[in-house]
């Protein structure tokens, strides 16, 4: 993904704070450590444990021998198609995403209804549902959701997605239920040309990245579906200030080709977060036995204070760093 994020930068002309050259340099100093196998880095224990989110996602334990720590990282409690949840470690002070304090995800088994219930829809006024779906993760999960509930429907997959895939069939031990994925890939077609492309504007349902339509092949297909009323946009993501996809829920418009674009098609947007909700982050910190809680990666004035809040009450002493601001925890 850095090597694609580099040669996009390249085309589309927007500078990078780094080139080839770190990259490979990067890919060069990697090493590698399996879920729950501790290793040394100089007088610290360190160990892997499965983070949930997208296959490969970690939490680091740091025992200190003093204390025990943990940076969970992106992480969520709840199963997807993809990974298993992640699971509670016993630590002294944890650090913790709090991407989503103060909300909580809808119920699983009701979106995902209410997801396949809109594709029925569209599917049956002779329309094609365009999913725009993040290359890791989002779209395998979309994939497995199809195939196991939606066999019957013609299904086209576009974008790094693809490789993605593969990678992730190639490294089993990371995912939930590997053989799921290969029927799954196998059943779905794969676009790999412009005529694969153009017949796949005759399908059911046609999954593409980028999950936030700034760009991919999404927006080739969103071009041309646009003309006609029966499409539908199913949105399966977040779509962050300033994204395409944040745009067409706020205003029904969005850049395509330099262009902004009116789009008149039905839009929908479902949660597949695969990030912890409110509640799983408090639980999972309760579960960790933390004395200690610091909270990052979060909404300072909207997701900080609740879920601040929330741990205090279960005893935990909360911080909320500031970048640039050194703290002293114990």
């Amino acid at each position: 993904m850095w090597y694609d994020c580099h040669k996009v930068s390249s085309i589309e002309g927007y500078p990078l704070a780094w080139d080839k050259r770190d990259i490979d340099i990067a890919v060069a100093s990697w090493t590698t450590h399996g879920w729950a196998e501790p290793w040394r880095h100089g007088p610290w224990t360190c160990t892997f444990h499965s983070a949930g989110h997208i296959p490969g996602a970690v939490m680091l334990h740091v025992d200190t021998g003093s204390y025990r720590v943990m940076f969970t990282g992106d992480f969520d409690t709840r199963d997807s198609p993809l990974v298993a949840g992640a699971e509670p470690q016993d630590v002294d002070i944890l650090f913790l995403e709090g991407t989503y304090g103060g909300r909580s995800h809808p119920d699983q088994e009701e979106e995902l209804e209410r997801f396949l219930t809109r594709i029925d829809q569209v599917v049956a006024r002779g329309g094609t549902a365009l999913i725009p779906a993040f290359a890791n993760g989002r779209t395998q999960d979309v994939i497995m959701r199809l195939h196991k509930h939606r066999p019957h429907l013609n299904v086209h997959v576009n974008g790094m997605g693809k490789l993605i895939a593969q990678h992730q069939m190639e490294h089993e031990h990371l995912l939930r239920d590997p053989s799921a994925l290969r029927k799954a890939w196998s059943w779905v077609k794969r676009i790999s040309s412009k005529s694969d492309r153009k017949r796949a504007l005759d399908a059911d349902v046609i999954v593409s990245t980028s999950g936030m339509l700034d760009g991919g092949p999404a927006l080739w297909f969103l071009n041309r579906l646009r003309h006609d009323s029966r499409n539908a946009i199913l949105l399966t993501g977040y779509q962050a200030r300033g994204s395409g996809g944040r745009a067409l829920l706020d205003t029904g418009r969005l850049e395509i080709y330099g262009t902004m674009t009116q789009i008149d098609l039905e839009i929908d947007q479902f949660s597949f977060s695969t990030h912890a909700g409110h509640d799983e982050i408090v639980a999972f910190a309760k579960a960790c036995n933390a004395k200690h809680v610091v909270i990052y990666h979060s909404d300072p004035n909207h997701a900080r204070p609740p879920l601040a809040e929330a741990l205090e009450a279960n005893g935990h002493t909360v911080h909320t760093p500031e970048n640039g601001v050194p703290y002293t925890i114990v």
